[in-house]
């Protein structure tokens, strides 16, 4: 009818499919409502496909070869087997296990049927198979080297010391001596330093025995007349305390040699000085500075002058302060244009009259004697204790 309106569908009911129109009517755009628009249908049968060509075949793994067979243990005289039905299993009868080869099993007798191995204890693990750290093991060695050291340095400081110990008495000894050998001029016996005889073994020319015999003693004096003057200012730095002399003769009195001993007031720093400068500048040797003899009247010395010197020795001792010297001669008063000292008529070849004489072996021979009785009789006195 005209004028009439169509009835509307209710909103939300979809009976068509969206973008298509319902039978038998036509989409409008004055419609309030959208269709839902409708899926293909399903094909009855899935398309064929193709399908994908067939993988290579994987190469057999390597079969690995049958084991051998377990060797088995003897039957062990003293066990009884075990019966078959303990030894049955569920899928039937098979093999009975070897004891010895089961991890419970106990041990028996090492070696029976299969070889024993056993390893050494490796180095660094101690018997319980504890490993042993580095410096347990270094710790000993290291206590011993300490302990070696220890005592050497202990060695070594007690040579020190000791070395200290017999220096120091060492000097005082020495003093001791050189303080003792400055009083024998008036506190010994003069037959202790100048003896009436003394024998001189190898001391002649060519190792010849020698004896000399005491004619004459000089009584304790200074040093004005003692010596020429050049000698007495060589002899200055040291000073002049006492000298005492002796005058002696050989066996046939042919010779005569007076020796004396020059107390003197130095230090031994001083005795030291002049014994290097007599050492040094040769002064022994030195014709200018020969000590002057003694000649006692009424004895075969009594013609032994100035001029009558044919050798001589003089010699600084350090050890006391004592100059010692000896001067012999003809005993028959003869000169000598040319003396020689006893070092130089000593020598070999020496042709002087002196040396052909043996007069240097005079004066050298006695001196030495002389000498070791003033060291020997110092080392009395130091050594001596008072009553």
């Amino acid at each position: 009818m005209p004028g009439s309106r169509r009835p509307e569908r209710s909103r939300g009911d979809f009976p068509a499919p969206f973008g298509a129109p319902e039978s038998g009517t036509a989409w409008s755009p004055h419609m309030r409502t959208f269709p839902m628009p409708t899926a293909p249908p399903r094909p009855a049968t899935p398309p064929q496909t193709t399908p994908p060509p067939p993988r290579p075949a994987k190469p057999p793994k390597p079969t690995t070869p049958p084991l051998p067979p377990r060797p088995t243990a003897p039957p062990d005289p003293g066990v009884a087997p075990p019966s078959r039905d303990t030894a049955a299993s569920p899928h039937g009868p098979g093999p009975l296990p070897d004891p010895a080869m089961s991890w419970t099993a106990t041990a028996g007798t090492p070696g029976s049927n299969r070889p024993v191995v056993t390893f050494g204890e490796p180095d660094g693990y101690d018997e319980r198979g504890w490993g042993r750290s580095l410096v347990s093991r270094v710790a000993p060695r290291t206590a011993a080297a300490a302990a070696c050291m220890v005592l050497g340095l202990g060695l070594i400081g007690g040579a020190v010391t000791g070395s200290w110990i017999v220096d120091d008495d060492g000097d005082v000894a020495v003093a001791t001596s050189f303080s003792a050998a400055a009083g024998l001029w008036h506190n010994v016996p003069v037959d202790e330093l100048f003896p009436p005889t003394v024998l001189g073994t190898g001391a002649g020319p060519g190792g010849a025995d020698r004896t000399w015999t005491r004619i004459a003693v000089a009584p304790a004096t200074g040093c004005a007349d003692a010596f020429d003057p050049l000698l007495r200012k060589a002899l200055a730095p040291v000073g002049c305390q006492r000298l005492i002399r002796a005058t002696y003769t050989d066996a046939t009195q042919s010779y005569v040699t007076t020796v004396g001993l020059l107390f003197t007031k130095a230090d031994p720093a001083g005795m030291t000085a002049l014994a290097k400068r007599f050492k040094d500048e040769h002064l022994d040797r030195r014709t200018d500075l020969m000590p002057l003899p003694y000649a006692a009247k009424g004895t075969a010395a009594e013609r032994f002058g100035r001029h009558q010197r044919a050798s001589w020795t003089i010699s600084v001792l350090t050890d006391a302060p004592v100059v010692a010297y000896a001067v012999s001669g003809w005993a028959d008063g003869r000169s000598v244009d040319t003396p020689q000292s006893a070092a130089d008529a000593e020598a070999s070849g020496a042709t002087t009259a002196a040396a052909q004489a043996g007069l240097g072996n005079e004066a050298q021979g006695l001196a030495d004697r002389i000498e070791r009785r003033l060291r020997q009789t110092t080392a009395d006195s130091a050594t001596e204790k008072p009553s």
